[in-house]
C-alpha cells in the first residue's frame, strides 16, 4: 500500500537585486519542484512575491494570503518549502513570530538550499 503524499506550499519571493544573483522565481521554483520530487511531497500550493522586500512581512500579498490559508487549514499541508531563509524574510523577529503561527497549526518550514527543517529536534528545547 502506498504511503499518501505529504502536501506542501512552495513559497518564492525576489527583491530586484536578488534576480540579477541568479535567485530568480523560475530557478527557486525549480528547485523547490525538484526537491518536492526527491522526497515524494505533492504541492498544493504556490505563492509568489517579485520586487518585494523581506525586511518585513507587511506589503507581502501573497505571503499573506499563504498564512491566511494555512490558518484555515484548507489543504492540509505539513509543509512549506522556500529556497533559503532570506525568501521566507530577513527581519528574525518576523520569521520567529511566523514559524511559530505556523507550527501552531502543524506546519513546518524547510529552507532547502540551508538544509533547515523546523520540524527535526535540533534547535528544539
Amino acid at each position: 500500500m502506498r504511503k499518501e503524499k505529504e502536501k506542501v506550499y512552495i513559497y518564492t519571493r525576489v527583491s530586484t537585486t536578488m534576480q540579477i544573483d541568479g535567485y530568480s522565481l523560475d530557478a527557486q521554483k525549480a528547485r523547490m519542484k525538484a526537491f518536492a520530487d526527491f522526497n515524494n511531497y505533492e504541492i498544493v500550493g504556490e505563492y509568489e512575491d517579485a520586487g518585494k522586500s523581506g525586511k518585513s512581512i507587511e506589503g507581502r500579498i501573497q505571503f499573506s494570503q499563504m498564512m491566511e490559508d494555512i490558518k484555515s487549514g484548507k489543504d492540509g499541508i505539513s509543509y512549506v518549502l522556500v529556497f533559503k531563509l532570506s525568501r521566507f524574510g530577513r527581519n528574525a523577529a518576523d520569521v520567529l513570530s511566523t514559524l511559530q503561527i505556523m507550527q501552531d497549526f502543524g506546519v513546518n518550514l524547510i529552507c532547502v538550499e540551508d538544509g533547515i527543517d523546523s520540524s527535526k529536534d535540533a534547535g528544539k528545547s
